[in-house]
């Protein structure tokens, strides 16, 4: 594979939790393991904004560092992790959509070497993740 190799992939889930419910889970990024399963460790070096790094462990596999590359309240993080010549970024976008509903988008783009085999692991939980964040989500938003 050529290392100017791009992949990208999308998944969205729609709740009724508003968008400050679902923010409030994401900025909590040591409570991210207790609803996504494909977190065993996390530990953030910072606040939650740009320019901040954390530490993310996988079950059963090593650690790797991330760097937080855009914050907007509200609205969307973006994360960056680099491995080599590899950058995978995933943006976790929450829109309104009408309805009293809200909708949670993860993207991902993978560029370099082994992009889409890299790419397609990184995402191939996303649906899950996507499903227990708005379980939560929910829970928290109920009267």
């Amino acid at each position: 594979m050529s290392e100017s190799e791009v992949w990208h992939t999308a998944f969205s889930a729609e709740t009724t939790a508003a968008p400050d419910t679902v923010w409030s889970i994401f900025r909590d990024v040591p409570g991210w393991k207790n609803w996504n399963a494909g977190i065993a460790h996390i530990e953030i070096d910072g606040p939650f904004a740009a320019g901040t790094w954390f530490t993310m462990q996988p079950p059963g596999e090593a650690p790797f560092r991330s760097r937080l590359v855009d914050v907007r309240d509200n609205a969307c993080f973006v994360d960056e992790t680099r491995v080599g010549d590899l950058v995978v970024t995933v943006a976790h976008n929450i829109e309104p959509v009408g309805g009293g509903r809200t909708r949670i988008t993860y993207a991902v783009e993978a560029k370099g070497p082994g992009a889409a085999e890299i790419g397609a692991a990184v995402s191939a939980d996303f649906p899950e993740v996507l499903a227990a964040l708005v379980r939560l989500a929910e829970t928290k938003s109920a009267p």
